[in-house]
């Protein structure tokens, strides 16, 4: 029988947020008076039901868990639930604000691209200096060094300042050197969605590999359930920093988008105190482009989270353009609940002049014809560019349900069993002869 490798008791963790401090003195003494006694502060919200000071949240309430030794967790939730919170006390980023944790081995952790990496070192001195940092001595690293470079497909760049390197080549090193270095626990953040299509599938492997063969602990963070599903055979689900439920991974998935069904989001709207950039980092908006709506309606016109297979889903988003842009575009990305991809459309419409657009405000209509996606929940990403530079990149803005009706006009026609799990299953026009 397997034996635990990291138990975890009531763990919390709070933050205070948009102030440093309570915001008063008299409330800042109050909690230093208390932790010098060694007794709870009476400004937390921990162990209190009400509370006055809507300035403090719990990022993680009343965590309790167990992992086994050799066994591979997956981690889900939405945005906001506490999955990269835990993590990263668990790989001792920041500390816990009450609770115990007991770890028994090495944690090798990758929590976001080029974590650990120092942006003047080259991809070998990087690899050397994380070695060390995990407890290993340069003989080790130095057997280890051509295996970690080939996976990570940097060779020809190891000897180039990490600086330089792509997003997807600090994601391809930091992966590689954190599954290499012997690590007793592999702790992963959603940062594989960095990578390609094949690193992603090489990285999968080797999460597997790891366990099975090394009999070492992985736990992965991924809102890609696909990815979830084929490597954990036991999942956690978090909520509002809180577990609702664990166990079999199947099970849990199945509960998750349960839950992200019951919050549907035909509609978001930006205003200047929520327009956030990827891309820029700043608010309220950038020089070129400022969101205003993302919505999803029927065909009269009514805002709608739920369609039935033979129903057209239309789509619109409307934008402030500030100055003249050349070769702009927008986007959409609609994702399905294993995160899979499943159609990207984008606008490549050019006005008179051919590739300018006057500053002004736009309306961009699109819309999904009836008896085309299978039933299931989808989210909706938006994107702008003007040439190869990305202006807006917001993911999972809005979401919908396309539910099965069974109508014998649709694709299905009168085939009554489960249909298959794919992506679209659109209705289809055969020709039949006999022969």
């Amino acid at each position: 029988m397997s034996k635990t490798i990291i138990k975890i008791e009531h763990l919390y963790k709070e933050y205070c947020l948009g102030v440093i401090g309570h915001g008063t003195l008299y409330r800042d003494m109050q909690s230093w008076w208390a932790n010098v006694r060694g007794k709870e502060d009476p400004n937390s919200l921990i162990g209190r039901v009400n509370s006055d000071s809507p300035k403090n949240i719990l990022a993680l309430n009343n965590i309790n868990m167990n992992v086994k030794q050799g066994e591979v967790l997956g981690i889900i939730g939405a945005n906001g639930a506490g999955k990269s919170t835990l993590l990263k006390i668990l790989s001792k980023v920041t500390a816990p604000t009450k609770g115990i944790i007991k770890v028994k081995g090495k944690i090798a952790s990758l929590l976001e691209v080029g974590t650990g990496f120092h942006p003047e070192l080259t991809g070998k001195e990087n690899i050397y200096l994380n070695g060390a940092i995990n407890g290993m001595n340069k003989m080790e690293v130095t057997r280890k060094l051509d295996e970690i470079a080939n996976f990570a497909g940097v060779e020809k760049f190891i000897d180039t300042p990490v600086k330089r390197y792509s997003s997807g080549m600090h994601a391809r090193l930091g992966f590689a050197v954190a599954a290499h270095l012997d690590p007793d626990i592999l702790v992963v953040d959603e940062v594989l969605a960095v990578g390609d299509a094949k690193f992603q599938k090489k990285a999968a492997i080797k999460m597997q590999n790891v366990s099975e063969s090394h009999g070492r602990t992985v736990i992965i963070v991924s809102h890609n359930m696909d990815l979830i599903e084929r490597l954990c055979s036991r999942s956690v689900l978090l909520n509002a920093g809180s577990i609702l439920a664990e166990g079999e991974t199947e099970a849990i998935i199945k509960k998750y988008i349960g839950q992200e069904t019951a919050n549907l989001k035909p509609e978001k709207i930006w205003n200047e105190s929520n327009r956030t950039y990827r891309s820029k980092g700043v608010a309220p908006g950038n020089e070129l482009v400022k969101p205003i709506s993302l919505r999803v309606f029927d065909e009269h016109g009514k805002l709608c989270s739920t369609f039935s297979e033979i129903e057209d889903i239309n789509f619109e988003f409307e934008c402030e353009v500030l100055r003249k842009a050349n070769n702009m575009a927008i986007g959409l990305t609609i994702t399905n609940h294993k995160n899979t991809g499943v159609l990207a459309m984008r606008d490549n419409s050019r006005d008179d002049e051919g590739e300018i657009a006057e500053p002004g405000r736009y309306l961009f209509k699109t819309k999904i014809q009836g008896n085309f996606l299978n039933d299931g929940f989808y989210r909706i990403s938006i994107g702008c560019t003007e040439g190869m530079s990305i202006h807006v990149d917001e993911s999972d803005i809005v979401s919908f349900l396309v539910k099965d009706t069974y109508n014998p006009d649709g694709a299905r026609g009168l085939y009554p069993r489960e249909w298959p799990d794919v992506v679209v299953r659109p209705k289809i026009n055969w020709q039949k002869e006999k022969l």
